[in-house]
């Protein structure tokens, strides 16, 4: 898996070290040169990290955080040139996981990013719970959540999500989803997967007729997450 990290800073020559440095280490990275392009990257990109500068001009990095922690979970590493506890305890306040001084080693800042996916996502593995975006796939009780809200879901929706969550950004086919959700091949129920789709597109999409996770690739399949362009 290819870990997505969004960048919010100020400064360009700091964005560009970063933006190297993180890239040569297998990073897929967004840039964003203030709070305001940050927050609107951060619904776009969906990024499983963010390293945000504190001071920044027309929106503040404690602003931006606390703005993203109204809806997601998605870890945060602050940069910042205030080295006052009192800073620091703020964006602990706020939900940052770290905190990183500027000037810094990019080299440090890179081992830094590793260690929080780490605790972060392998963690989630550990307790088989699936993290994309807005929602969270719990295995262990079988559940659903978008935004941290209860997403009501058959036995059968929950099956098939949990299949497209296992394939993110991947094509499948209603034979493939129907073999992958209930390990054998169900008589008719071919016929009946466009209907499940229908009911669990209106369930976790803000607008189901024009899906921005479940999308129809047509005449291939159905495709969770990944690339969001027709085919």
């Amino acid at each position: 898996m290819k870990f997505k990290v969004l960048v919010i800073e100020d400064e360009g020559q700091i964005r560009s070290i970063i933006e190297d440095y993180l890239k040569n280490s297998g990073y897929e990275v967004a840039l964003a040169e203030d709070g305001f392009e940050g927050l609107q990257l951060f619904e776009s990109f969906q990024p499983d990290l963010i390293l945000l500068d504190v001071m920044m001009p027309g929106i503040s990095g404690f602003e931006v955080l606390e703005e993203i922690r109204l809806i997601d979970e998605v870890p945060v590493i602050m940069l910042t040139a205030r080295q006052e506890e009192v800073d620091r305890l703020e964006g602990f306040d706020l939900g940052a996981d770290d905190y990183v001084g500027k000037p810094f080693s990019p080299k440090e800042l890179i081992k830094r990013v590793e260690a929080v996916i780490k605790r972060t996502y392998q963690s989630a593995t550990k307790t088989k719970k699936i993290y994309y975006g807005p929602f969270i796939l719990d295995k262990d009780a079988n559940t659903l959540k978008k935004h941290h809200r209860d997403i009501p879901l058959t036995t059968k929706e929950y099956q098939i999500l949990e299949v497209f969550f296992n394939h993110i950004g991947i094509i499948l086919t209603r034979d493939q989803l129907i073999e992958l959700a209930f390990e054998e091949f169900y008589e008719g129920f071919d016929r009946t997967v466009d209907t499940h789709i229908k009911r669990i597109r209106a369930k976790i999409e803000e607008d189901s007729k024009n899906p921005k996770y479940l999308k129809t690739k047509y005449g291939a399949g159905y495709l969770f997450g990944g690339d969001s362009d027709d085919l």
